[in-house]
Parts: structure tokens; sequence; C-alpha cells
């Protein structure tokens, strides 16, 4: 008699291209898109500091005026044609990812706080039984410091949440650190 009981080979992936190859999306932009184009690029990292190959990286975001692309969100803001808020890449085998999008707008949170721009990600990889949830913050952006979110973190930890400007124009450095000194603070939901 077989077990339905989860073993460690029983871990997500790295079969991410077999099914999902078809719903991989690294450029959220669509013409007439309006908002700051910005390139979000960095690594999947793991507890050794090597890139992990093969993880997959998943967005969700609202759009430039702060309205998400989905039945729920029912604030009277405008959706705009071709943006549908959501990407997902695989990491290449340095655990490197890249997306193209727009920063998106403040949204509303718990006890009517606007939270702060902010991208809600989601990571799979070989050796996670379930995804990790964290979220990644926009470099200088006043409202980090009043987001409800991001008040709920340990001040020493935040950092790990935002990212750092790069080297062009638009261009954001964030890295996914999955154990070790700086582990990306993840969330529970």
């Amino acid at each position: 008699m077989s077990s339905l009981r989860a073993t460690t080979s029983q871990t997500v992936g790295p079969f991410f291209h077999l099914g999902l190859d078809g719903l991989l999306r690294e450029d959220l932009t669509a013409p007439g898109v309006s908002g700051e184009r910005v390139e979000i690029e960095g690594r999947v990292i793991d507890g050794d500091g090597k890139g992990v190959p093969d993880a997959l990286v998943e967005i969700w975001q609202a759009n430039a005026q702060g309205k998400y692309s989905h039945a729920e969100d029912t604030q009277e803001k405008t959706l705009e044609e071709g943006f549908l808020g959501y990407g997902r890449v695989v990491t290449d085998e340095n655990g490197r990812f890249q997306f193209v999008t727009i920063k998106p707008g403040a949204v509303p949170g718990p006890e009517g706080r606007r939270q702060a721009p902010h991208l809600a990600v989601s990571v799979f990889a070989r050796g996670l039984l379930k995804r990790l949830v964290t979220r990644m913050y926009f470099p200088g952006e006043p409202a980090n410091a009043q987001d409800y979110v991001m008040s709920l973190v340990d001040a020493a930890r935040r950092h790990t949440l935002v990212a750092r400007k790069g080297e062009g124009r638009g261009q954001l450095i964030w890295n996914v650190v999955l154990q070790g000194p700086e582990e990306t603070v993840f969330f529970e939901i």
C-alpha cells in the first residue's frame, strides 16, 4: 500500500517548463499603458550563495493608478487595456530573472492606510513544499515609511524587501535570498 504523505523527493520542481511555458510573461507593459517603465532584474539565491536554476518567480501588481486587474478590486479607477498586472518567469542556470513592467500606484490597505507601491512576489523552487510569498518595494519611495506591511517587518530586515537602483534609467536590482543572514523576508498567507 502506498502512502500519500509527502517525502523529500516530492517537492516542487524542476519541471516548470513542462506545463508553464505558455504562461510565462516577462514584459507586463503594452503599447499605450501609462506609468513609469522599470526593468527589474535579480537572482534567486540559496543558502550557500549560489543561484537557484529553474526557480519560478511570479509577480502581481496594480497599474499606475493603483488598481488591480481583478474582480475584487472595486475601486473606481481606470483599468488600462493590455495591462494584466501579472508576470511569471523561470530563472536561468545562474538563478537570474528579469521583468519589464511599470511602477504601480499606491493601493488601499488595512485600516484605510495606503500601501506603498510594491510588487507581490511568489517564488517556487525545487526543495520547497509550498511557494514563498514576499514583496518588492521601490527605492527612494517616501510611502515606504508608512506602509502597513513594511511596518510589520523588523527594521533591520526591511532592506531585503526594497530593490536598489541599477546603472541604467529605470533599472532596479532585487535578489530573493532563500536562507542566511540576508534572507529575504517571507510572509505566511
